[in-house]
């Protein structure tokens, strides 16, 4: 029995382990596939995190393991000039302001927030609709972050702070901010919101035009950061400082520019016109002193205004057809080529029916019969001009006025320029006048900018070189490096002679022609009025522009002038831009100590 029960074991022991074996395979092909689950997922995870989520964890753990931290630059600021003192105004700066927040936490019932809600609302100087709203805000629980106001002084924000109170917060944040407010605010422009309504950008002027300097680059540091929260020294790190920007000093100086534009926001009012500008301009450097556009507005509160059109600085970019004041352009191009003299004798018949299909004729339907050409600038007679047309020819007059810089842009670095258009002489060119050219010789149909004609004038004050204007004065780097702008002679267009011969005439014009009213008492004075009817559909309107454009002394000439109202409710430029002329000029005599003359 000992040795069969023996052997019987012997004979299972086979089979228990087999089953054994297979049991341990089951086990171990369970941990292999469940291995290979497990990595899956985790490949499949590391492929979600650094694949399809790389941006996102970057920046997470950049937040908690790195430092990316970009530096502000300080935005450039923006100067004018006092030109007799040779100091210097700021007319953009960054100066610090306050955003002021409720912090609710701290507010433990309905009367608390009441009460600290209307001492808020004293201080601020809120209306009723506005106090409404700021209680309701107190009245938020548990809120830690309810903005109230942005730009708030810091005189305002100590009055907030003497408030017993944990519930009021305030951050400092640098904003834009112009002191001189209205002044010169076509010609600074201002620092407002991009297309998307997010980052702050210059906006027309000098702040739009000149956005990439004033702005300057930001830069960063980047590392690993230690448990203490510095940068580890071992680690790689990397720093691109920032750049502030460059500062900016304009060539408008403050005294002409507050003054001139005093005087003629004068005019605007008393004469009812919907619009005006004025441009002073030394002719023998083309720096621009003064630069007008009425209405005008605030840059500190740009957003608060009737229309976008006041941001316009309309001495460069509101084109329009010029009248008379371009008829010394053409005067000068026939006295140039020795076609007339200015006592060349010129017969008028009041019309000229020859050129275009309707007659032309002179203001009023007047008859000068015989004139020189110096009364022919004096009594302003169209048709004397035609004359003068006929002999140049259209090819030469085109080509003159070319010369003087009409239907090109200036290149004044402030935004934004317009060209004018001057597109009309280029139809049916001939040697022979057309209409075109007709009209063109007494500032029909063809369009101006104030700038433009301003520019041509100091070529015939300054002996007749065309200079560049230019209204940056200076730009000043970060790195101390200054780009000072340099005079810049553009072209000869008329010779020395015909630029006398010229101005003797214009200095008539004013004495004894239609623009008495820019009479300086003491001083030669060089001068033209224009008044020029508004095209409409089918015609011109009875509606007007009046321009005067003048420079003086004429011995030695210190300023280029143009004054431009639109629509004004009185006939002539005579009685409207002549007189503010004027009495522009009277006060620049005397602003640069130019001694009497005459």
């Amino acid at each position: 029995m000992y040795i069969n029960s023996y052997n019987s074991s012997r004979a299972q022991q086979p089979a228990q382990g087999s089953k054994r074996n297979e049991s341990l395979h089951r086990r171990l092909q369970a941990v292999f596939i469940l291995c290979i689950f497990c990595g899956v997922v985790v490949i499949a995870r590391l492929f979600f995190i650094m694949v399809l989520r790389f941006d996102f964890y970057t920046a997470l753990a950049a937040g908690s393991h790195e430092i990316y931290q970009k530096l502000i630059p300080d935005r450039g600021e923006i100067f004018i000039k006092d030109t007799r003192n040779d100091s210097e105004f700021p007319v953009a700066i960054n100066k610090d302001y306050f955003i002021v927040f409720a912090d609710t936490r701290f507010i433990d019932n309905d009367q608390q927030a009441n009460d600290i809600a209307n001492q808020v609302a004293d201080i601020l100087q809120y209306d009723q609709e506005k106090r409404d709203k700021i209680i309701k805000t107190f009245l938020k629980p548990n809120d830690p972050y309810e903005p109230i106001e942005k730009k708030v002084e810091q005189s305002v924000v100590d009055k907030l702070m003497a408030i017993e109170t944990k519930s009021i917060g305030v951050i400092r944040k640098s904003y834009r901010f112009y002191p001189e407010k209205t002044l010169a605010s076509q010609v600074v422009g201002f620092l407002g919101k991009d297309d998307t309504g997010t980052k702050d950008i210059g906006r027309y002027g000098t702040e739009g035009y000149w956005e990439k300097e004033l702005a300057g680059r930001g830069g960063f540091v980047e590392g690993v950061r230690a448990a203490s929260g510095g940068l580890l020294s071992v680690a790689s790190k990397s720093l691109k400082p920032a750049q502030d920007g460059a500062d900016i000093v304009l060539t408008i100086d403050r005294t002409l520019q507050f003054k001139a534009c005093e005087i003629l926001q004068k005019g605007l009012e008393e004469y009812e016109a919907e619009s005006a500008t004025f441009i002073m301009m030394n002719p023998f450097s083309g720096e621009i002193y003064a630069m007008c556009s009425l209405p005008h507005f605030d840059p500190n509160k740009y957003s608060k205004v009737e229309s976008i059109s006041v941001y316009n600085n309309s001495t460069i970019d509101r084109p329009y057809e010029p009248g008379s004041i371009f008829k010394p352009v053409t005067m000068a191009a026939a006295i140039n080529e020795r076609l007339v003299t200015p006592d060349s004798i010129y017969h008028d018949t009041g019309s000229n029916d020859e050129v275009c299909e309707t007659t032309i004729r002179n203001a009023d339907q007047k008859i000068y019969e015989d004139q020189t050409m110096t009364g022919v600038l004096e009594n302003s007679i169209n048709t004397g001009m035609v004359y003068i047309a006929e002999l140049l020819g259209k090819d030469m007059l085109t080509e003159y006025i070319e010369e003087f810089g009409f239907g090109l842009k200036v290149g004044i670095q402030v935004d934004s320029e317009r060209t004018g258009t001057i597109d009309s002489l280029s139809l049916n060119k001939r040697d022979k006048l057309d209409c075109y050219g007709a009209t063109a010789s007494f500032g029909q149909g063809i369009t101006v900018t104030p700038l433009q004609m301003v520019s041509a004038f100091s070529a015939i004050a300054n002996g007749g070189m065309l200079m560049k204007p230019y209204v940056i004065d200076q730009i000043r780097f970060h790195d101390g490096s200054v780009q000072k702008t340099k005079r810049k002679e553009l072209k000869k267009v008329i010779s020395k002679k015909t630029a006398q011969l010229i101005s003797g005439m214009l200095v008539s014009v004013v004495d004894s022609g239609h623009a008495g009213g820019a009479k300086v008492d003491g001083y030669y004075i060089a001068g033209k009025t224009g008044t020029a009817q508004i095209p409409g559909k089918g015609g011109y309107t009875k509606e007007t522009n009046h321009s005067f454009i003048g420079y003086g002394p004429v011995d030695d000439p210190q300023f280029v002038m143009m004054v431009k109202y639109e629509k004004p409710q009185r006939r002539f430029s005579a009685s409207t831009a002549a007189p503010i002329f004027g009495e522009i000029a009277n006060f620049a005599v005397k602003y640069f100590q130019i001694p009497p003359s005459r």
